[in-house]
């Protein structure tokens, strides 16, 4: 039987999207950090023009087992699951979820519904993938992945971003899927959004990058390379395809499927969603934790588009001056923290607040270290990043919004997204340093 991996070549005259992740999933590829060749869970990930027919082989090879289910939602079904499912026959359940949130009650009852099988089959993205891998890593089951948009990388991430019973929306431990098969042309079907969603998702490689290597420097945070040499190719590719991507044009389909596969492989490799998760993720996790009833139905990479030109503005405004910035103690009310959240979030939201605070003697240290680098390190920084009117043309020929207004959600909401974010997550972003320069505020009126 044919190895997976090259069960589907492209014929002679196509492009093979494969050629950088059979490297990397073979362990081929050198971490530029470490001098090693760089291991990654995922052994199996094939981009195709198409998958239609092979579905059943793909399967057999990647992961056989006597019986699965197929899990989507009514419009991947329609636009997939039915495929996956008829080619399997008899062996297959397909379970069709309503509307589904990736949350804990939704993984238990998925838990209780899909106990009569013995591997499970995502169909979908975002919502159904996580729901699919957190469940099987939870119980001891495999999973694959057929996605039907190109709107995120998790397909290659051994996270899923699961909302908590407690409300707070977060990253949770989970594994690889031992298939993910992304369709190209299922893919250019997909809504307009979700293909804008995945370039937003992309695009916060510069803000994420610039907050991690700020971070590392100051605080001493884990950094790597890695993430970023393995998609800086695609990143240059896909920003020239953006109007592409606006136009469903196949070759930019690819190349954005490619660049969030590569994503998801620098997640593995650094163990850290550091390299693409920072001040702008935290603004979107904050809308899908608190946004409650306010919330108008966006997806995460739409607010992360959004966050990106947020956070590259944030970004350009502290890198503009070649003095040091400076830093006060950092003011937070406990009392307004306890009284802003639902009880059961409320620790995690203090324990991320104190872990960031500083007395007076930590920032006295902070603003000597920063006095100290900031002539090289705003230079480093600067190179780093992507112009804020840069990130929001490509987004809006993606056919994404740049704006609040442009995705549809409430102005206050947003900003209450960009003030309070930041007490989420120990992580230390620009918009923490904003806050501790006591600049944040006048941020959040002049520019959100």
């Amino acid at each position: 039987m044919q190895n997976a991996a090259n069960a589907v070549r492209p014929p002679v005259g196509r492009r093979d999207w494969n050629d950088l992740i059979r490297n990397v999933s073979a362990g081929g590829w050198v971490d530029p950090d470490t001098g090693l060749t760089a291991e990654v869970p995922f052994k199996t990930v094939i981009i195709e023009d198409s998958l239609r027919g092979a579905e059943a082989d793909l399967i057999a090879q990647t992961m056989p087992a006597p019986t699965y289910g197929v899990v989507a939602d009514r419009d991947t079904y329609d636009a997939y699951g039915y495929a996956v499912a008829r080619s399997l026959g008899n062996r297959a359940s397909v379970i069709v979820l309503d509307r589904p949130h990736a949350d804990e009650g939704e993984v238990r009852a998925l838990r209780d519904r899909t106990r009569h099988v013995d591997a499970l089959i995502a169909v979908g993205s975002g919502t159904i993938n996580d729901l699919c891998k957190y469940a099987t890593a939870g119980d001891g089951r495999e999973y694959s992945v057929f996605g039907t948009a190109p709107s995120m990388n998790g397909y290659t991430s051994t996270t899923a971003s699961i909302t908590l019973d407690s409300g707070l929306k977060t990253t949770m431990s989970a594994h690889a899927a031992k298939g993910v098969f992304l369709d190209i042309e299922i893919s250019a079907g997909a809504p307009q959004y979700l293909i804008a969603a995945g370039f937003g998702d992309s695009m916060c490689r510069s803000t994420a990058q610039v907050d991690w290597y700020f971070s590392h420097m100051l605080l001493g945070t884990n950094y790597a390379t890695s993430p970023y040499v393995l998609q800086a190719d695609d990143e240059a590719a896909i920003m020239m395809r953006s109007e592409g991507l606006g136009h469903r044009d196949h070759e930019a389909i690819g190349y954005l499927h490619r660049i969030l596969t590569l994503g998801g492989f620098g997640i593995s490799i650094t163990g850290m969603s550091h390299p693409g998760s920072m001040g702008e993720h935290q603004i979107s996790h904050w809308i899908d934790s608190f946004a409650g009833a306010r919330h108008p139905g966006t997806v995460h990479g739409q607010q992360v588009g959004v966050s990106s030109v947020t956070m590259a503005r944030l970004q350009e405004i502290i890198l503009a001056s070649e003095t040091a910035p400076k830093v006060q103690p950092t003011l937070f009310d406990e009392a307004d923290i306890c009284s802003r959240y639902p009880a059961a979030a409320v620790e995690e939201c203090l324990k991320a607040s104190r872990a960031k605070a500083m007395d007076q003697a930590r920032a006295d240290r902070f603003n000597a270290d920063l006095e100290r680098l900031w002539p090289t390190l705003r230079l480093k920084l600067k190179e780093m990043s992507v112009p804020s009117a840069t990130l929001a043309t490509h987004i809006r020929a993606a056919g994404g919004g740049a704006t609040p207004a442009e995705i549809g959600m409430d102005r206050d909401l947003y900003r209450d997204a960009v003030r309070y974010s930041k007490e989420m997550r120990n992580r230390y972003s620009m918009l923490d340093l904003a806050a501790d320069m006591g600049i944040l505020e006048q941020f959040i009126a002049e520019e959100c």
